[in-house]
């Protein structure tokens, strides 16, 4: 096995293990508040700084990585992360709305760090020349996390039931803390320290190719976030009347099966992985939260309408989250990746953050229907600005001054 193998599946393990204690808490948090009376705005409100840090933390977190090596920004997220599990097994008395948002603040910033630092890292272990291969890895990398993050949902559910929510975030620090121990020594200490010490001003990107494929990313997230998070869990819930682990694995199945979507894209797209695929399957997913709101409002069966749509909502979005993430990576420059793809990820954060305060307020003040209407005007947004996308060749000669290989 080579070195760059091994890093690479250290890098994984890493990311996987966070995810899971990721998935499991948002869904923890999302049914025990609903649980005790919160309403589905208030959800959303635990969540904002969750979100909000997590759009600073990505734009100051690829500055750190450049700097001190991205060993360091995952090993601090595997640590922050723990410490917010800690926050939040006190006594149910002390989980007050401002302390549990605390908990978020450090949960969100943990897993941009941890976020950044994964995909960054496989940039640096590829050759420039092998843009097929960096494709797939990434696209396994997102891929699998996000088969992690589903079974973390069904996690956080059966832990709730079975432990508690006290005992079930001990658990997670407990297991989440043995997988640090082991980063702290096996992961390569000088990985993606840029070699010219960059400047805190050079955090926001010079490149047009990237700040065109964050705003993209941005309302292409958004789009998500703005059903998915606090509306869908709680329209389950409340309209089809399914207990909280039942909530938990139907979500747990849509996001391994979207993991696992986004794991062979590159199959599904035949390694046609540049703008104009990016264009086609984002103009393709906005058709589809559009056709369920429709289909609600016909009258026709909410199950099928819901569940079958929210299956081909799956499947699209996984393929064009994975364009992005290897669009990400290829555009970005070699030394200093970190910084490129830290503020990427911002954008990412923000399109979250935005999803999810309109999920809890739209959903509350409107319904379900209005919540997909808005996923499908961000989408086609997400599409439009997908055709100022650069071509792959021509941001390899404005980084390097010569045709890509």
């Amino acid at each position: 096995m080579t070195a760059a193998i091994r890093q690479y599946l250290i890098i994984t393990g890493n990311y996987w293990a966070f995810t899971l204690t990721d998935g499991a808490l948002r869904m923890l948090v999302v049914l025990h508040f609903y649980q005790l009376g919160y309403s589905p705005l208030e959800i959303a409100l635990l969540f904002i700084f969750y979100e909000f840090f997590g759009v600073v933390t990505n734009l100051v977190g690829g500055y750190l990585g450049a700097r001190v090596g991205l060993n360091r920004t995952m090993n601090i997220g595997l640590g922050l992360q723990i410490v917010a599990l800690a926050m939040l097994a006190v006594p149910a008395a002390m989980l007050t709305v401002p302390w549990v948002m605390a908990a978020q603040a450090l949960s969100g910033i943990a897993k941009d760090l941890n976020k950044m630092s994964a995909k960054s890292g496989i940039k640096l272990l590829v050759p420039d020349e092998q843009q097929g291969t960096l494709y797939k890895w990434v696209a396994i990398l997102t891929g699998s996390k996000n088969t992690l993050k589903g079974v973390g949902f069904f996690l956080g559910g059966v832990l709730l039931v079975a432990a508690g929510f006290k005992g079930a975030v001990v658990i997670m620090a407990v297991a989440l803390g043995l997988v640090w121990l082991a980063s702290l020594f096996l992961l390569r200490r000088e990985l993606g320290k840029s070699k010219a010490k960059p400047k805190f001003r050079e955090i926001l990107s010079k490149s047009r190719a990237i700040n065109v494929l964050s705003a993209a990313r941005m309302f292409l997230f958004g789009a998500r976030d703005v059903w998915f998070v606090v509306a869908l869990p709680v329209y389950l819930h409340t309209v089809f009347g399914w207990d909280f682990w039942q909530v938990g694995g139907f979500m747990a199945i849509w996001i391994i099966g979207y993991g696992f979507i986004q794991a062979i894209a590159p199959r599904i797209t035949g390694n046609r992985e540049g703008k104009q695929p990016a264009v086609l399957w984002a103009a393709a997913l906005a058709l589809i939260p559009a056709a369920i709101a429709s289909g609600l409002l016909a009258g026709w069966s909410p199950q099928f309408v819901v569940i079958g749509g929210l299956l081909l909502f799956g499947v699209l979005f996984a393929i064009n989250s994975s364009l992005h993430s290897y669009l990400i990576v290829s555009y970005a420059r070699g030394d200093g990746v970190s910084l490129d793809v830290g503020f990427y990820y911002m954008s990412n954060a923000a399109g979250r953050l935005l999803g999810t305060i309109l999920s809890g307020w739209v959903y509350q003040a409107y319904g379900l229907e209005a919540c997909l209407w808005i996923s499908s005007v961000l989408v086609v947004m997400a599409a439009m600005l997908s055709l100022l996308l650069p071509d792959r060749r021509a941001v390899a000669v404005s980084q390097t001054g010569r045709p890509a290989s």
